[in-house]
């Protein structure tokens, strides 16, 4: 279901159905990477361990399903006063879309 200003929910699914929380973006990769930022950092993206999210698309039998992971970087020199020295960053590759039949 599209909202007034465009955006999407997608709710995270794990593998046993459970949906444990909701993202909303104008695609569904936006939403991949916001809950690709809340994975455990790893130290540099190389060294980053790949994990498996799915997206259910709200009102929908769509499930969206990307490779996420996330590091830990330095924060830009002219970032702001209230940002952290270390923030997280996140980067996500589709896999596919399925769909389920509930």
């Amino acid at each position: 279901m599209v909202r007034e200003d465009g955006k999407r929910n997608f709710a995270l699914r794990k593998d046993s159905g459970d949906e444990s929380s909701v993202f909303s973006g104008n695609t569904p990769r936006q939403a991949a990477l916001k809950a690709a930022r809340r994975l455990e950092p790893a130290s540099s993206e190389d060294a980053a361990s790949r994990t498996t999210l799915q997206l259910r698309e709200k009102g929908t039998d769509k499930v969206h399903i990307y490779e996420g992971w996330a590091w830990e970087q330095t924060a830009p020199e002219d970032s702001p006063d209230w940002m952290p020295d270390e923030i997280t960053e996140a980067n996500v590759s589709k896999q596919g879309i399925e769909h389920i039949d509930e």
